[in-house]
Protein backbone atom coordinates (compact mmCIF):
# COMPACT_ATOMS: atom_id res chain seq x y z
CA UNK A 1 0.00 0.00 0.00
CA UNK A 2 1.48 3.46 -1.03
CA UNK A 3 2.19 5.73 1.95
CA UNK A 4 -0.67 8.74 2.30
CA UNK A 5 0.33 12.27 2.46
CA UNK A 6 -0.97 14.20 5.05
CA UNK A 7 -1.03 17.79 6.57
CA UNK A 8 -1.20 17.59 10.51
CA UNK A 9 -2.04 21.06 11.80
CA UNK A 10 -1.89 21.16 15.34
CA UNK A 11 -0.79 24.15 17.65
CA UNK A 12 0.18 21.50 20.66
CA UNK A 13 3.61 20.33 19.88
CA UNK A 14 3.31 17.42 22.35
CA UNK A 15 0.05 16.33 20.47
CA UNK A 16 1.25 16.76 16.94
CA UNK A 17 4.98 15.30 17.26
CA UNK A 18 3.53 12.18 18.95
CA UNK A 19 0.86 12.06 16.06
CA UNK A 20 3.51 12.52 13.08
CA UNK A 21 5.82 9.74 14.58
CA UNK A 22 2.89 7.52 14.78
CA UNK A 23 2.08 8.33 10.88
CA UNK A 24 5.68 8.09 10.26
CA UNK A 25 6.38 4.71 11.88
CA UNK A 26 3.08 3.61 9.78
CA UNK A 27 4.61 4.43 6.73
CA UNK A 28 3.09 7.77 5.85
CA UNK A 29 4.42 11.18 4.88
CA UNK A 30 3.25 14.05 7.07
CA UNK A 31 3.68 17.74 6.58
CA UNK A 32 3.80 19.64 9.69
CA UNK A 33 1.96 22.78 10.02
CA UNK A 34 1.83 24.61 13.38
CA UNK A 35 -0.29 28.08 11.99
CA UNK A 36 -2.99 28.40 9.73
CA UNK A 37 -0.92 30.45 7.68
CA UNK A 38 1.46 27.74 7.15
CA UNK A 39 -1.57 25.23 6.60
CA UNK A 40 -2.70 27.47 4.42
CA UNK A 41 1.51 27.30 1.94
CA UNK A 42 0.66 23.68 2.54
CA UNK A 43 -2.86 23.06 1.10
CA UNK A 44 -2.09 25.31 -1.87
CA UNK A 45 0.50 22.77 -3.25
CA UNK A 46 -1.60 19.70 -4.93
CA UNK A 47 -0.22 15.77 -3.82
CA UNK A 48 -1.80 16.05 -0.24
CA UNK A 49 -4.18 12.76 0.50
CA UNK A 50 -5.44 13.88 3.91
CA UNK A 51 -5.72 16.76 6.28
CA UNK A 52 -6.06 16.23 10.03
CA UNK A 53 -6.36 19.13 11.85
CA UNK A 54 -7.04 20.55 15.60
CA UNK A 55 -10.24 22.92 14.53
CA UNK A 56 -9.47 24.50 18.33
CA UNK A 57 -6.29 25.39 16.65
CA UNK A 58 -5.69 29.92 17.77
CA UNK A 59 -6.54 31.34 14.78
CA UNK A 60 -8.09 29.00 12.44
CA UNK A 61 -10.38 30.57 10.19
CA UNK A 62 -12.73 27.68 9.90
CA UNK A 63 -14.83 29.52 6.64
CA UNK A 64 -10.95 30.03 4.72
CA UNK A 65 -10.38 26.16 5.77
CA UNK A 66 -13.73 25.00 4.07
CA UNK A 67 -12.86 26.94 0.87
CA UNK A 68 -9.52 25.64 0.63
CA UNK A 69 -10.46 22.39 1.09
CA UNK A 70 -13.82 22.74 -1.11
CA UNK A 71 -13.65 25.53 -3.00
CA UNK A 72 -17.47 27.31 -4.05
CA UNK A 73 -15.66 28.02 -7.25
CA UNK A 74 -15.14 25.03 -9.39
CA UNK A 75 -11.62 24.34 -9.93
CA UNK A 76 -10.84 24.24 -13.80
CA UNK A 77 -10.13 20.40 -14.25
CA UNK A 78 -6.10 19.47 -15.41
CA UNK A 79 -5.51 18.06 -18.73
CA UNK A 80 -5.47 14.21 -18.16
CA UNK A 81 -1.89 13.83 -19.42
CA UNK A 82 -0.59 16.24 -16.91
CA UNK A 83 -2.36 14.10 -14.11
CA UNK A 84 -0.69 10.55 -15.96
CA UNK A 85 3.06 12.22 -15.91
CA UNK A 86 2.38 13.37 -12.12
CA UNK A 87 0.85 10.05 -11.13
CA UNK A 88 4.12 7.92 -12.98
CA UNK A 89 6.43 10.11 -11.76
CA UNK A 90 4.72 9.70 -8.24
CA UNK A 91 4.60 5.64 -8.50
CA UNK A 92 8.37 6.19 -10.13
CA UNK A 93 9.24 7.36 -7.26
CA UNK A 94 7.38 5.07 -4.74
CA UNK A 95 9.36 2.13 -6.38
CA UNK A 96 12.45 4.65 -6.45
CA UNK A 97 13.13 4.19 -9.92
CA UNK A 98 12.18 0.78 -10.21
CA UNK A 99 10.16 0.47 -13.42
CA UNK A 100 9.34 -3.08 -13.52
CA UNK A 101 7.66 -2.85 -10.19
CA UNK A 102 6.20 0.86 -11.06
CA UNK A 103 4.63 -0.55 -14.27
CA UNK A 104 3.19 -3.56 -12.47
CA UNK A 105 1.52 -1.23 -9.91
CA UNK A 106 0.06 1.03 -12.28
CA UNK A 107 -1.17 -2.30 -14.14
CA UNK A 108 0.79 -1.29 -17.51
CA UNK A 109 3.12 -3.38 -19.52
CA UNK A 110 6.70 -2.58 -18.74
CA UNK A 111 7.48 -1.60 -22.65
CA UNK A 112 4.09 0.55 -21.88
CA UNK A 113 5.94 2.34 -18.99
CA UNK A 114 8.90 2.84 -21.04
CA UNK A 115 7.36 4.85 -23.85
CA UNK A 116 5.27 6.92 -21.17
CA UNK A 117 8.63 7.69 -19.41
CA UNK A 118 9.79 8.73 -22.30
CA UNK A 119 7.01 11.29 -23.63
CA UNK A 120 6.43 12.91 -20.09
CA UNK A 121 10.52 12.83 -19.97
CA UNK A 122 10.85 11.16 -16.89
CA UNK A 123 14.31 9.82 -17.18
CA UNK A 124 16.18 11.18 -14.38
CA UNK A 125 15.75 7.01 -12.52
CA UNK A 126 18.07 4.76 -14.69
CA UNK A 127 17.06 1.70 -11.72
CA UNK A 128 15.61 -0.67 -13.20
Amino acid sequence: MAPTHLLVLDADTGRRDGLVQLLKNAGHRPTLATTPAEASRALAVPGLDLLLVALATPGLDHMGLREAIAPVEPVEPEPLDQIERRHIARTLDYTRGNKRRAAHLLGIARSTLLAKVRRYNLEASDAD
